[in-house]
């Protein structure tokens, strides 16, 4: 029987199905923690080593060497641990590759590309990462994550997100309410600001639209939250129902369950796409009736990539759907 991931997209780039959480440290502490819980409850969430915020001045060369031992630690069982590099406008962004790629480039998920002003920056990085993978022999493109911190990344954000390589667009919200010079207030540096002060809820949208247009995962910015545990769910419901978020950041390990439930697909919603999959694969991928309902391959799309979040997010599956599609 044809898999719906092989049948549903005919030459079209596979929209990516990531963890629902990208869970930030700087320190080998709390990274080794992070990586800790991660094997304890499994690849639900991905582990971000930041080069960026994480290296003292001067001690850029360490931290990074550091963040690759941890990428090829045999406790990285799942292959989900990825860097932040410097920004481009830091002296050291190209050393950082040039110590992380050689080194760690065959287990790496992904790289993190911070601050860009235009989509020249991004692709200005891009390009260098290219260049070292090539040089380092790696034999495969690392996906690039990048983050939208600056009015001029915003302003670009089409063309970011249709770089090759681009996997995710992220928004940092801290350093684009300061860009902004007062005009917009604190306040909106938490919740509920965050999402209903126009000009950051423009900027979450348009970044959305920006991404999915491109086959590219939206992903939300930090809540500032660590211990309320529905407050932080709130904001994970908000940013998936309201801005159409499939992916939040999480800076404290508090956050990361909260924020896995809060973007688990509703189980009603599972149990209707695992039937609507089935009787579709028993037909050959032809159109079906489910409940006096015609589907066809649109809404197959639509049901396959819920039940592959589903699955990312850790929901216990229908034991159909486990057997034909997660075996």
């Amino acid at each position: 029987m044809q898999h719906p991931a092989s049948v549903l997209f005919p030459g079209e780039k596979p929209f990516p199905i990531l963890p629902v959480v990208d869970h930030y440290a700087g320190s080998e502490k709390f990274l080794r923690k992070a990586i800790q819980f991660q094997n304890e409850i499994g690849p639900l969430f991905d582990v971000t080593c930041d080069c960026e915020d994480g290296a003292r001045a001067g001690a850029e060369k360490e931290h990074a060497e550091m963040c690759a031992a941890l990428v090829m630690d045999s406790e990285n069982r799942f292959g989900r641990v990825a860097v932040r590099i410097h920004d481009v406008t830091h002296p050291h962004w190209e050393k950082d590759l040039e110590i992380l790629i050689p080194k760690a480039g065959s287990r790496l998920p992904f790289i993190m590309l911070p601050k860009p002003c235009s989509v020249n920056d991004a692709r200005t990085q891009i390009e260098g990462l290219r260049k070292i993978e090539a040089a380092a022999g790696i034999g495969r493109e690392i996906p690039v994550h990048v983050l939208i911190e600056t009015l001029g990344a915003l302003h670009d954000v089409w063309e970011i997100a249709a770089l090759p390589g681009v996997e995710s667009i992220d928004f940092g919200l801290m350093d684009f309410v300061s860009e902004h010079h007062g005009a917009i207030p604190g306040a909106a540096m938490k919740s509920p600001g965050q999402f209903d002060h126009p000009l950051i809820a423009r900027a979450k949208a348009e970044i959305t639209n920006a991404a999915l247009a491109h086959g590219v995962v939206p992903t939300h910015n930090v809540t500032t939250e660590l211990n309320d545990i529905d407050f932080i769910r709130n904001d994970a419901l908000r940013a998936k129902n309201e801005f159409g978020c499939l992916r939040m950041w999480s800076i404290h390990p508090n956050q990361i369950i909260p924020i896995i439930e809060a973007m688990r697909p509703d189980f009603s919603e599972v149990e209707m796409a695992t039937e609507i999959l089935v009787a579709a694969q028993d037909n050959s991928w032809g159109p079906i009736s489910h409940k006096g309902t015609l589907h066809d391959r649109a809404s197959y799309r639509y049901y396959w990539e819920l039940l592959a979040r589903a699955n990312t997010t850790g929901m216990t599956l229908p034991e159909e759907a486990k057997a034909r599609f997660f075996s």
